[in-house]
């Protein structure tokens, strides 16, 4: 049997335009080992593991006619160098300079002609550091068991483990006539694929709706959310071809500390602090903001309790699902606004909302399975009336890793725009830090900076709460006679 792309995994690649590229990235900061780290030692790493991400040497084959979802196939002439680039920043090699590179690198589209994915290595950073930027479709990344290319050449320690350089035999292509053939055979045997591939969006909700019957509250939950639309935001406007990179580092700690003293999750903290950066950006611009005024996001969330019953392990858990939420950006005090975070998401909690992620982005409008005829200008011009904003959480570990010895010292997502998106955040813990990773439009988001700085601002305001609170109960308690 042909190894298909899902309908989800497809759907990324008809809603995908010129201004919106399907492609997640993320960009590594590395330490030059001792014994140095150049282009030749990345593609060899990258040449003698690929055989534990085998899709990565494989590219998507159209159907004749387009009567089934394309299938995987192997590039015959697949080529390691040609995926693994190299770059260099000009001196000084700033913080700054990395940005733009990465934010020009990623609105450039993907070749689909050959495996969708490529890796970059900067070179020139300030401080004897390093880059390694990577992009890859979502159609090969989508799902939470996934393994991006980025995991495999990482360690835990520095001396690299060895992997078994496996010879590899690409399967020949197969011809027009045989995809047809079996696209016809599997029709046969399921029929509902035909079904699928012609129901209108309004059947697409119910079909949804019984796929995901044991999260159907959920759904009806989402549905009902989506049918009161966000307010309108500085953050939804037509976008172009180009793009913006911000970053802002934060502690773990910190958000630790603040979940101790004031209650909710990790995740709570997180939002409540996107919340804070946002109302502070909004206010810099001039936008009125009132007490009533939220801005919708969707958050991808765990939904895996820890094992040992505490909540610190909020944002590494690996069953995800994605809520709508509506966060308080009007609120002005920081307590409350984490406080009001939280009981959102207990509500969601409650209300059974936490459905699967494939069937809120459905649902959202990133493309439904049964409308890919419609193309990606009708699917992804929905997203402006269902949220604002996306703010993602990227797990990482909680210890060091290294590239062929060279220790990674930081790692910033980069989260794709939907049409009428301006910007995306993300957000990775790692190693004891959590790395935002900010990806806009350039004409709509000329102050990015200016957002990532006031996200690491509304971290500090609820920092700060945190002190106060602790030197309120300290204060020796007066006796009284």
């Amino acid at each position: 049997m042909a190894d298909r792309l899902s309908p989800l995994d497809v759907s990324f690649l008809y809603m995908e335009g010129t201004s919106t590229p399907m492609h997640v990235g993320g960009v590594a900061i590395f330490e030059v080992p001792d014994g140095g780290f150049d282009y030749e030692r990345l593609v060899g790493l990258i040449e003698e593991r690929i055989s534990l991400v085998p899709r990565y040497r494989q590219r998507v084959k159209w159907v004749p006619g387009r009567i089934a979802s394309p299938v995987w196939i192997d590039d015959e002439n697949f080529d390691a160098a040609y995926h693994v680039r190299r770059s260099a920043l000009p001196k000084p090699g700033t913080e700054g300079q990395l940005r733009e590179l990465v934010a020009r690198i990623m609105a450039r589209p993907l070749d689909r002609s050959r495996p969708l994915w490529e890796m970059y290595l900067v070179e020139g950073l300030q401080g004897g550091h390093f880059a390694v930027l990577t992009k890859t479709h979502h159609a090969m990344v989508d799902g939470v068991a996934a393994v991006d290319i980025a995991q495999v050449i990482l360690d835990s320690t520095p001396s690299p483990r060895r992997a078994a350089v496996t010879p590899w035999q690409p399967v020949k292509e197969p011809s027009g006539i045989t995809m047809v053939a079996s696209a016809v055979s599997e029709v046969v045997r399921r029929p509902a694929s035909i079904v699928d591939a012609a129901r209108s969006g309004f059947e697409d909700f119910e079909r949804t709706v019984a796929q995901f019957g044991t999260f159907a509250t959920g759904v009806a939950s989402a549905a009902w959310t989506m049918a009161r639309p966000p307010a309108n935001s500085a953050l939804n406007s037509p976008i172009g071809e180009a793009r913006r990179f911000a970053t802002a580092d934060t502690l773990l700690e910190d958000y630790k500390k603040i979940r101790r003293a004031h209650g909710g999750t990790i995740n709570d903290v997180v939002l409540a602090v996107v919340a804070g950066g946002l109302r502070a950006w909004l206010m810099t611009r001039g936008e009125s903001v009132t007490a009533r005024t939220t801005i919708r996001a969707l958050v991808p969330v765990s939904v895996r309790p820890p094992a040992d019953g505490s909540d610190d392990t909020a944002m590494s858990g690996n069953r995800i699902a994605a809520i709508l939420v509506d966060l308080p950006v009007g609120e002005p005090a920081p307590v409350m606004r984490l406080q009001r975070v939280s009981f959102e998401m207990a509500a969601h909690k409650e209300s059974g909302q936490l459905l699967g992620a494939d069937a809120l982005v459905s649902l959202a409008g990133f493309a439904p399975s049964t409308i890919h005829s419609l193309g990606s200008r009708a699917a992804s011009g929905l997203s402006r009336r269902v949220f604002n904003v996306v703010v993602t959480n990227v797990p990482g570990p909680q210890y060091p890793l290294y590239a062929s010895g060279a220790r990674m010292l930081a790692a910033y997502p980069v989260v794709p725009l939907a049409k009428g998106q301006a910007v995306s955040i993300g957000l990775t813990s790692y190693n004891g830090g959590v790395y935002f990773g900010l990806n806009a439009d350039r004409d709509a988001m000329p102050d990015l900076d200016v957002l990532a700085q006031c996200l690491a601002d509304s971290l500090a305001e609820l920092r700060a709460t945190v002190d106060t609170l602790a030197r309120r109960r300290s204060r020796p308690k007066l006796v009284t006679e």
